[in-house]
């Protein structure tokens, strides 16, 4: 383009451009520095309520409406690689925009803030649930919250599928999974999987109806930070060794303290089978927490005994009232394991380390997925068949927010105290 040079970034490689021409109507948004993304993150983790539909339109509207840091094309790629992983996709997707403006440590922040204020949060909610006969107030906040998160998981919904669904081949594939969730009661993953499929193989048949999450090199699009038409950025390019790197260094953060803590207090402590059935669960657990929650607490209450199925709906009534990811509830389950089985341990100082050692095992791998997969997915952004099946995963995605929609429907409906009546019950019996 004519009066434009390209230009590299001091923070994190990205490639931007400078206007000198009367022309150019519409220069690029300042790169925001370290620590203006910082502060960015930070509120984040205090005002992300709705869970993962609500979260992720709060993202959409931050990142790519308000502050232009990543345009539409891009942020719909990485929604969609989250999308396949297993473990929370919001925080996820946070990850990987942290990521791409600020390499590894910028991906760190945004992932890690993204849940700290809950992890607090729910940590001294607990305490509270485990101390006192009852936590009312919780109950009233909780169907007060009500109107305000519907409407922001609704919003959410209707513009990812205004934005996604361009077309009526789409629409078609939005409907048929639609259908298939709600009253074939296929799994999630399946959905995706099966999206994903018909996406690729209408991009090897020339199908442009696919083709709404643009590949690289389009420049349609406002300007944005970071663009498809942008140059790829130094620290996206993939190589083995880097992802050795990735690989060796999160496999020995993650494991390191479940085996410190299987050493110290031996395998059959519940610290120590905790560490390992969370540690488990992170890798596969597909399709968010709504489809995470049967799993987890089937294994915590009927297998385990950590808790009851009273406590874990009220540990769900309290990871909905709070901000981060609704798995955040893992680490009530956490907790209560090791406040109903410390093991000689004081209940408190157990209850804290179990809430610890889920919360790090549930969360860790998130950032493994990231920064192990991101590169190759920048990679791939400009392969029109990948491109077509991210396009048709993007479809089912909108389908996936309507169920989580109508989730939050059914839990919220209930008056203060009736499905989740945040009563302290007696220690699990096992």
């Amino acid at each position: 383009m004519n009066g434009r040079q390209n230009a590299e970034s001091k923070d994190g490689g990205l490639a931007t451009e400078s206007t000198a021409g009367a022309d150019d109507a519409s220069p690029l948004p300042r790169h925001p520095s370290f620590w203006e993304a910082f502060r960015f993150w930070l509120k984040l983790g205090f005002i992300s309520f709705g869970g993962p539909t609500g979260q992720i339109a709060i993202l959409h509207e931050e990142l790519v409406d308000r502050r232009k840091w990543i345009c539409e094309s891009r942020f719909l790629h990485a929604l969609n690689y989250c999308m396949l992983l297993p473990g929370p996709e919001a925080q996820q997707l946070a990850t990987y925009v942290g990521w791409l403006l600020h390499r590894t440590w910028g991906g760190i922040v945004a992932g890690t803030l993204f849940v700290l204020p809950s992890v607090f949060i729910l940590y001294a909610l607990s305490w509270v649930y485990v101390s006192f006969d009852t936590i009312q107030w919780v109950a009233a906040s909780f169907y007060g919250l009500k109107p305000a998160v519907l409407a922001i998981v609704a919003a959410a919904v209707l513009r990812i599928g205004k934005r996604a669904l361009k077309n009526e081949v789409l629409w078609s594939l939005a409907a048929a999974s639609f259908v298939a969730i709600f009253f074939l009661k296929v799994p999630f993953p399946l959905i995706i999987l099966t999206a994903g499929v018909l996406g690729l193989l209408g991009g090897r048949l020339g199908w442009k109806k696919f083709l709404v999450v643009t590949g690289h090199g389009s420049n349609s699009e406002d300007p944005t930070v970071i663009r498809d038409d942008a140059a790829p950025m130094a620290h996206s390019r993939p190589s083995w060794a880097r992802a050795m790197r990735v690989l060796s260094l999160c496999l020995i953060l993650w494991w390191f303290p479940v085996v410190l803590v299987g050493v110290w207090l031996g395998w059959s402590h519940t610290l120590a089978r905790e560490g390992v059935f969370f540690s488990k669960a992170a890798m596969v657990t597909f399709g968010g927490a709504y489809a995470v929650l049967p799993y987890v607490s089937q294994q915590a209450v009927e297998t385990h005994g950590w808790l009851s199925t009273g406590q874990m709906l009220d540990g769900l009534g309290l990871a909905e009232t709070t901000p981060g990811p609704l798995i955040m509830v893992l680490q009530f389950v956490g907790f209560l394991g090791g406040w109903h089985h410390p093991g000689g341990l004081p209940p408190l100082v157990a209850a804290t380390l179990g809430a610890l050692i889920t919360t790090w095992t549930t969360f860790l791998p998130c950032f493994l997925w990231i920064f192990l997969g991101a590169p190759h997915i920048e990679q791939l952004r400009g392969n029109v068949k990948l491109t077509a099946a991210l396009s048709a995963v993007t479809a089912a995605v909108v389908v996936d927010g309507m169920k989580k929609w109508r989730n939050w429907v059914t839990l919220l409906g209930a008056e203060p105290g009736q499905e989740t009546g945040f009563k302290r019950r007696g220690p699990v019996v096992t």
